[in-house]
């Protein structure tokens, strides 16, 4: 997505080689009118894939996940990534590994949300080593539904991720695929929509 591109070369800021800084358009401040668009890309990218529903991880995939599910008319599921004490019941969980905390947390999914034979389009702000979306699909098959799709805004590519994620049969969607990093510079590779 040559707009989103533009935008991580513009605003965006590698601290090293690897860490992306994009808080002023993604996570941070979100610039609605981008994440519109990041959200009708990967609605077209996966039109026909029978998506039921979109799910993402609290806090940085909800913008995008949230204009991906408008524009496919689907409901939005959020996997809570905190212990909450009215969130115990009819919940499965799973543990992940963050390598931005570098911290393990336990991802929740209320069961109600994700029904059997739902077909679920995973929507992820990053993927790196590939660990949420691991969790998170774990999570959705444990509840009847299968992964039709796996959405990536910014992939990391040349970190583990997108092979761990085929490799388990998954099919992903990136729209930024950074091909390298480093203080000062970012290259792109080739991008999925």
């Amino acid at each position: 997505m040559k707009l989103l591109e533009e935008r991580i070369l513009r605003d965006g800021r590698a601290l090293n080689a690897d860490v992306l800084l994009v808080d002023s358009f993604l996570n941070n401040q979100v610039d609605a009118p981008l994440m519109a668009e990041v959200g009708r890309t990967l609605a077209e990218a996966a039109k026909d894939l029978g998506v039921t529903r979109v799910v993402t991880i609290e806090s940085s995939g909800i913008a995008p996940a949230m204009m991906t599910a408008m524009t496919l008319n689907v409901p939005l599921v959020i996997l809570k990534k905190s212990a909450s004490r009215i969130l115990q019941d009819g919940v499965i969980q799973t543990e992940v590994f963050s390598f931005t905390k570098n911290a393990a947390y336990q991802l929740t999914l209320k069961k109600r949300f994700v029904l059997p034979g739902d077909r679920v389009l995973l929507v992820d702000d990053f993927l790196a080593r590939g660990e949420a979306a691991t969790g998170a699909s774990k999570l959705i098959e444990q509840a009847g539904a299968s992964v039709a799709a796996i959405g990536i805004v910014i992939e990391k590519a040349f970190q583990p991720g997108r092979a761990l994620l085929t490799e388990k049969g998954y099919k992903v969607i990136s729209l930024a695929r950074v091909a390298a990093m480093g203080e000062g510079y970012i290259e792109f590779a080739e991008a999925d929509a």
